[in-house]
């Protein structure tokens, strides 16, 4: 495999990882005070679609099938198959149970020292006034899925940029 395919692959595993290891810091009591600002979700949405994008090109290059994906995959070193399984699936538990705890509201904000959140349940749907606990459960839930969401992706992109890797490196040793 070249250099660039671990290279790419190894950035968008490490980019997942921070992400979902902020993604579980909002479990601790308190909040994040990183998203307060706009430049966190910018930042990894400007880092995400390149990336994201890149490796699906990269995949969709090699015209391979779901099968062809999957030897490839399972010719990466076995640490690496762990690492990013293990990742896959704590993003997906966060997912999970991140969207369990809220249930039908989100975008909590704060205006004028009161708390506000976004109510989609069915004939309902609307901002509604919570109390500062359910304002706090609902912010945490935001974040939690702000950083999981990309996270998830970035894992997907490490995953696809090392099977394209292994499938060029297949292609390139067919022609030997």
């Amino acid at each position: 495999m070249g250099w660039s395919f671990k290279l790419h692959g190894g950035l968008a595993a490490g980019l997942g990882t921070a992400l979902l290891v902020l993604a579980g810091l909002t479990w601790l009591p308190g909040t994040l005070h990183l998203s307060a600002s706009g430049w966190p979700t910018a930042a990894i949405f400007a880092l995400l679609f390149p990336i994201f994008i890149a490796a699906l090109v990269r995949v969709f290059l090699r015209r391979a099938d779901r099968h062809d994906m999957w030897l490839a995959f399972r010719c990466l070193p076995g640490k690496v198959e762990v690492a990013l399984g293990a990742l896959v699936l704590s993003g997906v538990t966060l997912l999970t149970v991140s969207g369990v705890g809220v249930g039908n509201v989100q975008a909590a904000e704060m205006k004028e020292g009161r708390y506000f959140v976004f109510d989609t349940t069915p004939y309902k749907r609307g901002t509604v006034e919570v109390s500062r606990s359910q304002y706090l459960d609902v912010l945490e839930s935001d974040q939690r899925s702000m950083f999981a969401i990309p996270g998830v992706l970035f894992v997907g992109a490490a995953y696809f940029a090392l099977t394209a890797g292994e499938l060029r490196r297949a292609e390139l040793g067919a022609w030997k």
